[in-house]
């Protein structure tokens, strides 16, 4: 409902750095812009299983003034989910205009701009796990992007990061992205403080890991 107030709410919002960072992450995993009016403004949408609802709840704290409602919780195919959607604004125009072609979800060529650690971390939250601790490698499940988009954030994170990956074939039509076992560390250390944060997402990160 567009009320006056919501109205006049929406005339006080804007981005901010960090906000804008999450919001990247969020865009290269499983959060999603949608629009009601053709492409003039978009609302974010963000949903995961009950069993993250304190990530949920972190996001939330994260975009707050941008959410008329508390997380709720709902049913689907009899299993139970948590989520939240912004309100519809130009600001989120921008990033719907580079992730989405076609209504299809891309990753932009300029991500470099666009991505930092906090992103990174956001992205491992949503798509990301370890692949055992024998291996010590760290899996962010990229599916749905073509290769030559992800060969493209290999480089970013290489000259961002320092992170050495591989793409590795899942059933003849996806592609998963790996931290190389020499670059587990640093991946490590760029995630630890936002993942290591949040109880149910500790996780995915090594138990070798210190503590903070």
């Amino acid at each position: 409902m567009n009320t006056r107030a919501i109205s006049a709410t929406k005339d006080t919002l804007y981005l901010t750095k960090r906000q804008r960072e999450i919001l990247v992450g969020l865009l290269l995993g499983d959060g999603h812009l949608e629009t009601q009016n053709n492409g003039r403004t978009y609302r974010l949408k963000v949903e995961h299983a009950i069993g993250q609802k304190d990530y949920v709840d972190w996001l939330y704290n994260e975009f707050k003034e941008w959410v008329h409602t508390v997380p709720h919780v709902k049913e689907k195919y009899g299993r139970r989910y948590v989520g939240f959607t912004t309100y519809s604004h130009g600001a989120f125009r921008f990033y719907a205009q580079q992730f989405y072609v076609a209504k299809k979800k891309c990753i932009p060529k300029f991500i470099k701009k666009l991505l930092s650690g906090t992103g990174v971390a956001v992205w491992f939250m949503d798509d990301g796990s370890l692949k055992s601790e024998r291996h010590r490698t760290y899996i962010i499940h990229t599916l749905g992007y073509e290769r030559n988009e992800l060969e493209l954030v290999q480089e970013v994170l290489q000259e961002l990061f320092n992170l050495e990956t591989r793409l590795h074939r899942q059933k003849d039509t996806y592609w998963r992205l790996y931290i190389s076992a020499q670059s587990a560390r640093t991946f490590e250390q760029l995630v630890q403080p936002i993942v290591k944060s949040i109880p149910s997402m500790q996780g995915k990160l090594s138990n070798t890991m210190p503590k903070k």
